[in-house]
């Protein structure tokens, strides 16, 4: 994916001219070792806007502040101590913003990869369609099998989910943000209180572009094809974590969806499987028949998954993910609603799922 044409073609980039304007991006960051630094290459290399780029190193113990320090005119910071009440995240970007006189704030994870131009057109995109809160969701990478087999189906459910329509409908109460890519208007944000302003939850992208919604500030959410990618996760047992701790959130009803899942799995593998054998035992009428339904089931399997923007090789491998997608919606399920804590980043908070979820049925005065 290196070799991928920067948006050069992005009109809102080329008819804008934002060399007056000014942007602070703020990096929370705890043990980023690994991908720090193409974090850091990518935006450092940022045309077209004035910036200012903020690392706040929460606590980490390998090479995340020395790599950080070494990319000259970079801001780098301690979080401190954490604060009662704050996730790690919480109180790193807390922290970053402090004090900012920037008109734009971003905030943006580690192991994203920010295309030439990007911050330009992200501003360019804000400032034309009116909006306070911009946020993307990356493109994602996915190198091993495990990533290719579940990552598109986390986020297939996730678009059906949240629908971008929806949630830049000023006048519906659907939310939904990535934390990943989130560009604040820095008044605004500063005038809602903030990330300080947010209830204990892992979810704080998703709180935060409720504060900004309900108080009537409009936000913008869609896919960030062309404009910032990552690779969310290196290693399975990062993958089991990460999502364990925040899919029993993001889907109302998460036994509900792992049981349809199973379901699609064992009726997808027992319609194809039998009717192969009992076209091989000729009893070529029923077989046919049965091997024709699994195939009709697939080919609708796939037409979701396709909606989660993944190249082929993943839409293809992502039925053989399907048992472990079940597992994370279970596993996730009952950290949050039997031991009420979840372990992230070394770190463990008391956490439960709320019975709507992040459902996104916000109304006005949910606020407080």
């Amino acid at each position: 994916m290196e070799g991928i044409s920067p948006p050069y073609n992005n009109p809102i980039l080329m008819e804008t001219d934002h060399a007056e304007r000014t942007v602070d991006v703020i990096i929370p960051a705890r043990n980023e070792e690994d991908c720090l630094g193409r974090c850091l290459q990518s935006l450092t290399a940022q045309q077209g806007i004035s910036f200012q780029i903020t690392v706040v190193d929460d606590g980490s113990t390998d090479r995340t502040r020395p790599i950080a320090e070494s990319f000259p005119g970079v801001r780098v910071l301690s979080a401190g101590e954490l604060k009662p009440g704050m996730t790690g995240k919480v109180n790193a970007l807390v922290t970053g913003a402090a004090g900012s006189a920037t008109e734009w704030l971003l905030f943006t994870d580690a192991d994203t990869f920010h295309y030439p131009g990007s911050l330009a057109a992200a501003v360019g995109e804000a400032e034309t369609r009116k909006v306070d809160l911009l946020s993307y969701s990356p493109e994602q990478e996915t190198s091993s099998w495990w990533e290719l087999a579940v990552m598109p189906l986390v986020f297939a459910d996730l678009v059906r989910t949240y629908s971008s329509e929806r949630i830049n409908d000023p006048t519906d109460p659907s939310v939904a943000a990535n934390g990943q890519y989130i560009l604040v208007r820095r008044e605004v944000y500063e005038a809602l209180g903030g990330h300080a302003a947010l209830p204990l939850n892992v979810l704080e992208d998703i709180e935060l572009a409720k504060i900004f919604k309900v108080s009537g500030h409009r936000i913008w959410f869609r896919h960030g094809a062309g404009l910032v990618r990552t690779r969310m996760y290196r290693t399975f047992s990062a993958m089991w974590e990460g999502w364990s701790k925040g899919l029993a959130i993001l889907f109302r009803r998460p036994i509900l969806l792992a049981a349809r899942r199973a379901l699609e799995f064992v009726a997808i593998a027992l319609l194809l499987t039998t009717g192969l054998v009992r076209m091989a035992q000729n009893h070529v009428g029923s077989g046919a028949a049965l091997f024709a339904a699994g195939t009709f089931f697939y080919l609708n399997f796939l037409l979701r998954i396709r909606q989660a923007h993944f190249p082929w090789k993943a839409n293809l491998m992502a039925f053989i993910g399907l048992p472990i997608f079940v597992s994370l919606l279970l596993r996730s399920h009952l950290h949050f609603n039997r031991r009420g804590e979840l372990t992230w980043k070394g770190r463990k908070y008391a956490q439960s799922a709320p019975k709507a979820a992040v459902d996104s049925s916000i109304r006005k005065g949910d606020l407080r």
